[in-house]
């Protein structure tokens, strides 16, 4: 198999295995918070076991370091607990629908932080996003599952985005198991003190599922992603990764039987379009 069939097989696995993700908000029966817990804390682990392994450095550089992987760390906490939120308030396709309006909105904001003005194509694809996620919310009630789902759904996409900005211009010295490896640790250690009683009263099923979401789910696609990219061009990553909403609304479809309903379809595909087009973008040259 040639190192491009390799780079593909890996990064379509991993994708796979991401959307993957987005069932165990369903399987787990425990809340967002507690699924993000025990999940970071089981990846670390397996994180810290394949850098031992590898005889890989673990310690960084600098305290100034400590400081931004903390900080990181804290984006990705609320990130993943609003992620798994708005899927548990809605369904697999709309919450991982609405997260991944995130190419858009890191196209907003990274200029903002170089202190440059926005494209206009940027901004025009931000409106078709907007176009997109009216479709898929007709009536805009807060007390509906469908209007939760997007609002919490694009509150990750803006904590992520902040988090991959950060992280690239402060952070990408490191290699990306090494700077998992902290924040998924750094996310365990800060929702601790929040946990309840998850720990003792659940059952062992549970805890068979967040092995298996922190171990197969988010370990090993992170391991796939790094591994694709020593074989494949950064833009190819990213618009095969426009397919993890795909492959997750495929996969809610045939286990939990969540069928996306017309609306959640044409607005998925304005909304997957528009990350499409930005993956594009980014890659052609300098912005």
């Amino acid at each position: 198999m040639s190192d491009t069939r390799k780079g593909l097989s890996a990064l379509h696995l991993g994708s796979l295995l991401l959307g993957g993700t987005a069932l165990f908000s369903k399987l787990i029966e425990t809340t967002a918070l507690e699924i993000t817990l025990w999940r970071s804390f089981i990846a670390a682990g397996a994180l810290l076991l394949l850098l031992l392994l590898r005889g890989s450095r673990v310690r960084l550089g600098s305290v100034r370091d400590y400081a931004i992987v903390l900080l990181l760390g804290a984006l990705l906490a609320v990130h993943w607990v609003t992620y798994f939120h708005s899927m548990q308030v809605s369904s697999v396709a709309i919450g991982i629908i609405a997260f991944f309006s995130h190419p858009v909105i890191s196209a907003l904001l990274e200029p903002l932080f170089a202190r440059q003005k926005p494209r206009v194509a940027d901004l025009l694809t931000a409106l078709w996003v907007l176009c997109g996620i009216a479709i898929m919310l007709p009536e805009l009630n807060l007390d509906r599952g469908a209007t939760q789902g997007v609002l919490w759904g694009l509150f990750s996409a803006l904590l992520f985005s902040v988090r991959n900005i950060i992280y690239k211009r402060h952070f990408s010295h490191y290699g990306s198991s090494l700077a998992m490896m902290y924040q998924c640790l750094i996310v365990g250690l800060l929702l601790l003190p929040f946990a309840g009683d998850f720990i003792v009263s659940t059952s062992l099923d549970n805890w068979l599922l967040l092995l298996v979401l922190g171990v197969l789910f988010t370990a090993t696609p992170h391991t796939l992603f790094s591994f694709s990219l020593k074989l494949l061009s950064v833009k190819t990553a990213s618009l095969i990764m426009c397919l993890v909403p795909l492959y997750a609304a495929v996969l809610a479809a045939l286990l939990l039987g969540e069928i996306p309903d017309a609306a959640t379809l044409v607005g998925g595909v304005m909304i997957l379009s528009a990350a499409i087009f930005e993956s594009i973008q980014t890659h052609k040259g300098p912005r």
